[in-house]
């Protein structure tokens, strides 16, 4: 099944459990969101949101974003919130990567080596709630994750799997579920 004919059917699915959605965002649309919030939305995400918008409470309005200050901040704030987490549990609950080397003792040289290593990660995309989609690697199948602070945990192996599990969708049979959640730099070796 090719990918537009999946999220189209995603769609549907999601339609028929009452989430609501206005029409896609237009190219322009798109490319003036990407350029706004420094985002590059995988293929699968990009689809769904170019045929149609969910726009239900949860979701993110990314055309909102565009013509609501307020709005945009609320999403600014949403897309900063996995380096916020991550610095409160730097803090305190003694959260360190060993891969950023010794823990210094001051938490001000702490966040300052967590935040310059976090902007490397693939930026995290919200789609829904406190759900996450990696930005990176850009192709289809990128798997969800729930992220509250360092708790991170695997919502959906893509976003097939994601709507099926967050909104109970009984996906047909001749969608391609995967079986293992894809790789994701940092997020895969945090999630539980």
């Amino acid at each position: 099944m090719k990918l537009e004919d999946r999220i189209k059917l995603l769609i549907q699915l999601l339609k028929s459990r009452g989430i609501q959605f206005e029409k896609g965002l237009t190219n322009e649309e798109l490319i003036t969101v990407e350029a706004n919030f420094d985002i590059t939305f995988p293929p699968d995400l990009q689809t769904l949101l170019c045929l149609k918008l969910p726009v239900s409470k949860g979701f993110v309005n990314w055309r909102k974003a565009l013509s609501s200050k307020e709005y945009e901040d609320e999403v600014f704030d949403k897309l900063n919130r996995p380096l916020e987490g991550m610095l409160f549990d730097i803090e305190n609950n003694a959260f360190w990567d060993e891969n950023w080397g010794e823990k210094p003792e001051i938490f001000e040289r702490q966040k300052e080596i967590a935040t310059e290593n976090f902007k490397k990660y693939p930026k995290l995309i919200p789609i829904y709630s406190n759900r996450y989609i990696p930005s990176k690697p850009h192709e289809t199948g990128n798997p969800i994750l729930s992220v509250h602070q360092m708790d991170i945990i695997y919502y959906g192996f893509d976003l097939a799997t994601y709507f099926r599990n967050e909104f109970h969708l009984r996906l047909p049979d001749n969608f391609e579920i995967p079986q293992n959640p894809k790789y994701i730099e940092f997020w895969s070796e945090h999630t539980s």
